[in-house]
């Protein structure tokens, strides 16, 4: 479907792409992962053609669509509603419509024997094809589908572009490139924006996509459950591997075991030629061998280690333990204009405790995470801390809200208090700032660096509670695994917000999951609430069903109480609504089997004018068009008689239905 050759980007001495071919089959679904500045954005924006590179890099069909959504979007201005810019993703699909219609009218006017006339039907085709992908004749449905399986509301759909977040900017963009169904979808971090909900529909969908994938994602359970190919970025080159993201990391670490000995076995053999080197330079009887051992090192291809994911190595600072009790919350409630965010959070956490928030966007999770932050005033009831609770906060959209002018080690200093500035390198160097890159601006850092100096920020000073509002945005894998550890072994207490399943799943024991303005509190990790609202799905599903069952044995019950004179007369309606019925019924059965038998003859029609050979012979042409038209008429009719009487058996039908 689409193959990029030999693609070669060199910056000075480093490679970021060394010689790279790969191929995208139709329907692959790919992972694509390395280390942060490996340049996974880069190749996404190279394969869709929005970054240059050398001619005949990247090769695709003519008709091939690639579509691209970044990590982070522009803003949008454009002056249409949330619906009418989703509805504009189908605008090149009007295109391809008025396309086919040429082509149609040119067909109908060039003959067989026309050199033009192979391409012409070779474009039907094509054409046909797409339009049929997209659906065109379900474009209101769809739009409806995606934007409400993404998290929007009926509500939502008139509202300007312009009135929306970042994150629900993101989420429209993601709408737009679903909607246009394009034959590969490369996704840099589509989950970042997106809650459970929204996240679990995003899967499914993509489970069912007609079309190739090359996602960017450090959500493990999202790539385990959407891609079957993982690509790997390290050292320039890039390494495909057959599996999701967890059977990536198993096969790599055995690859890395061969790897690594392979390498030590190398660096021995270098050092021994370097050690004869070393001890016969000078001798002249062993200069011919010494220039030997020398060319062989020269040619020598040597074996580079894969890269590791410098990850951030820290852990909490140690803090005065509270009381027993941390937090007691009871029947919260938060206004906007007299607009309801939520009325009745009430739960406790006690020493320890670590609890996970759960809902769709805009059920209020950040709002409760402010007021409990102090950030923001709640309405009613009422928030207590327990004894010597000190709270640390990191905000989702705190990496936005860094001080662009100063530099990653002065927005440090700015709330670091007593520690000296060698402290401050250090742990700057933790989450991977080292030397001079220290001295970078913020208005100049990446949206990961970004997150992890805020992520820095927050934890400077020592906390017993730790608020969390979606802190893994931008961190790579192995910084999340490696903050993972420090959650669960910190002694604190945690409350955390989190798309990333895989993430809290670990160290998290309560979630709190806040639907319909009212909080539910559940024992256990993310996977045991699941389990727990399935249960809880399939006995609803059970009771309705049981509710049915015994409503149909009390009918039958009481229609057994009504005695025989009652019988009597249900036979009697009944003969009267067959006798009615049996006429109409067998017209229907008719009418069926004829227009069964005359749509067989028109697809064997229809092959046989799709066939070029056909117009060689005009009198036949003009014979099978004849007897075209005549059996289209037909079928007319007989459709047209059929729904007639279909409609008198339903009229008499329902006549009856009152008096069964």
């Amino acid at each position: 479907m689409l193959t990029v050759n030999n693609l070669d980007i060199q910056f000075g001495n480093k490679h970021l792409f060394n010689n790279v071919s790969a191929r995208i089959n139709e329907s692959d679904r790919i992972g694509l992962v390395g280390v942060n500045g490996a340049g996974k954005s880069t190749l996404l924006k190279i394969i869709c053609g929005l970054s240059e590179t050398d001619p005949g890099v990247v090769n695709q069909p003519k008709q091939f669509k690639a579509a691209y959504l970044p990590q982070e979007a522009a803003a949008l201005d454009t002056g249409r509603t949330i619906y009418q810019e989703a509805e504009n993703a189908f605008a090149e699909a009007l295109v391809l419509q008025q396309d086919l219609d040429e082509v149609n009218r040119r067909l109908a006017s060039v003959g067989p024997e026309n050199s033009a006339f192979s391409t012409l039907l070779k474009q039907q085709g094509d054409l046909q094809h797409r339009l049929e992908r997209i659906d065109i004749f379900r474009v209101q449905s769809q739009i409806e589908k995606v934007l409400m399986g993404l998290g929007f509301s009926v509500e939502d759909f008139d509202r300007p572009c312009s009135s929306l977040s970042g994150g629900w900017l993101m989420r429209l963009m993601l709408a737009k490139l679903l909607l246009a169904m394009p034959d590969l979808l490369l996704l840099d971090e589509p989950t970042n924006h997106l809650d459970l909900d929204s996240l679990t529909w995003l899967e499914n969908f993509l489970l069912t996509y007609d079309g190739g994938l090359v996602i960017i994602s450090h959500d493990r359970t999202f790539l385990d459950q959407v891609t079957s190919i993982t690509w790997e970025i390290s050292l320039g080159r890039l390494t495909a591997f057959k599996g999701n993201y967890s059977k990536y990391v198993a096969d790599k670490e055995i690859r890395l075991q061969v790897d690594r000995a392979a390498y030590a076995n190398q660096q021995a053999q270098i050092r021994q030629t370097m050690r004869f080197v070393q001890r016969f330079r000078a001798k002249s009887t062993k200069a011919k061998q010494v220039q030997s051992r020398l060319k062989q090192l020269s040619r020598m291809e040597r074996i580079e280690l894969a890269e590791t994911e410098q990850a951030v190595a820290f852990h909490f600072p140690p803090a005065a333990p509270s009381g027993r009790l941390a937090l007691d919350t009871e029947s919260l409630g938060k206004h906007y204009d007299e607009k309801p965010v939520f009325d009745d959070v009430s739960f406790q956490l006690q020493r320890g405790d670590k609890m996970a928030v759960v809902g769709v966007n805009g059920a209020g999770k950040s709002t409760l995470m402010r007021i409990l932050a102090g950030l923001e005033e709640y309405d009613t009831g009422q928030v207590k801390f327990g004894h010597n609770v000190k709270m640390s906060y990191f905000g989702q959209h705190q990496a936005q809200e860094l001080t662009p002018s100063l530099t990653a080690l002065q927005t440090l200093s700015s709330v670091a208090g007593d520690m000296s500035v060698t402290e401050i390198r250090s742990l700057l160097g933790a989450f991977l700032f080292r030397g001079e890159e220290v001295d970078k601006k913020v208005q100049v850092l990446s949206g990961g660096e970004k997150s992890r100096l805020a992520l820095a920020k927050m934890i400077v000073q020592p906390a017993n509670l730790l608020i969390l509002d979606e802190p893994t945005n931008h961190l790579d894998m192995s910084s999340q695994e490696i903050l993972q550890d420090a959650m669960a072994q910190y002694d604190g207490t945690i409350i955390i917000v989190s798309h990333n399943r895989h993430f809290v799943n670990r160290f998290v024991n309560k979630v709190l999951e806040i639907k319909n303005r009212h909080a539910t509190l559940y024992e256990g990790n993310i996977d045991e609430y699941l389990h727990k609202l399935k249960s809880l799905q399939e006995g609803a599903e059970i009771n309705q069903a049981e509710e049915a069952a015994n409503g149909e044995i009390a009918a039958e019950n009481q229609g057994k109480q009504k005695g025989r004179a009652s019988r009597q007369e249900q036979a009697k309606i009944r003969q009267e609504k067959s006798r009615k019925l049996k006429p109409l019924k067998k017209e229907v059965t008719q009418a069926e089997e004829e227009i069964e038998e005359l749509e067989t003859r028109k697809k064997e029609l229809e092959q046989l004018l799709a066939d070029p050979e056909l117009y060689r012979d005009q009198d036949k042409f003009a014979e099978s068009s004849r007897e075209y038209n005549a059996l289209e008429r037909k079928l007319e009719r007989l459709y047209q008689r059929w729904e007639e009487v279909q409609a008198q058996v339903e009229i008499i039908a329902s006549e009856f239905e009152d008096l069964l």
